[in-house]
């Protein structure tokens, strides 16, 4: 069940996975074009993996698969958590709204407990301002209790997303230092009279590497943080029209016909709006 669930992730990183291994894989295979023996006094070319390509890039490369790691790692955990399912089951979300025509907001607040999500937080902490000795069931305090909660839901989600924004600009800024390093070392190489391609070819490798290692990290982390905050932003707003809608007809400002369900009542309203 968890494999299926995650297939969908994997589809989604599978372009950015090959696109960071196609460069390393192309420098460590890499030959001249027609070349097909060595010339006279060069030494052969030496095919290269890429651990070596890893190594050959210097301590920097260290922080920056760390970086690469947490992106996968934080990628995962909210492909989990940000969606539609997990935030808001239909199911649930059904139950409650027969609850709310019903003005049952006892069983809806024991339903809502024993399956905790953002729908049934924010629905259970509107559910504890119920009062209906006061006008509309004391709706400002179920709006202003749901709004409040919602809000720290959305935080604490945010919190998650935000650390891919983290990695996105941690790993270039890395890689872009490991350029600095790379050329100190090569400039150090000049100044001590050592002038040779291969005297100079470890520090320009590894700058170039590094620069590589930051962007291939930072460009996907960078697409997962835009595309997890959207995700996150449209379910929180489904939420929002949910909840209110409900606590409308559990105040009884809003009727509905026997049969609607809450998605359907909800498309109708904003349509008439």
């Amino acid at each position: 069940m968890k494999t299926h669930k995650l297939r969908p992730l994997f589809r989604l990183l599978l372009p950015f996975l090959l696109a960071a291994i196609a460069p390393f894989t192309a420098l460590a295979q890499e030959t001249p074009a027609g070349e097909t023996s060595p010339q006279p006094g060069a030494s052969p070319a030496v095919e290269k993996s890429l651990l070596d390509l890893f190594n050959a890039g210097g301590a920097l490369m260290w922080p920056i698969l760390l970086c690469s790691v947490g992106t996968i790692a934080v990628g995962v955990y909210c492909f989990l958590q940000i969606n539609q399912k997990k935030m808001m089951p239909k199911t649930q979300e059904s139950a409650v709204s027969q609850y709310m025509q019903h003005r049952d907001p006892n069983s809806a607040y024991q339903l809502c407990q024993a399956s905790p999500n953002v729908f049934a937080n924010t629905m259970s902490a509107a559910l504890l301002k119920v009062n209906f000795e006061r006008d509309m069931a004391n709706k400002p305090s179920m709006e202003q209790a749901a709004a409040e909660t919602l809000m720290q839901e959305e935080q604490r989600l945010m919190i998650w997303v935000n650390y891919l924004n983290i990695f996105a600009t941690i790993a270039p800024m890395l890689g872009l230092l490991g350029t600095v390093t790379g050329m100190i070392q090569s400039f150090d190489q000049l100044a001590a009279g050592r002038s040779e391609p291969s005297d100079l070819a470890g520090g320009i490798g590894e700058a170039m590497l590094t620069t590589a290692g930051g962007l291939i990290v930072g460009i996907p982390a960078m697409f997962l943080f835009f595309y997890f905050r959207n995700m996150l932003q449209v379910v929180i707003g489904n939420i929002q029209k949910s909840v209110t809608f409900m606590i409308d007809v559990l105040s009884g400002e809003l009727k509905l016909e026997a049969g609607v369900h809450t998605h359907d009542a909800v498309q109708e309203d904003e349509a008439a709006q």
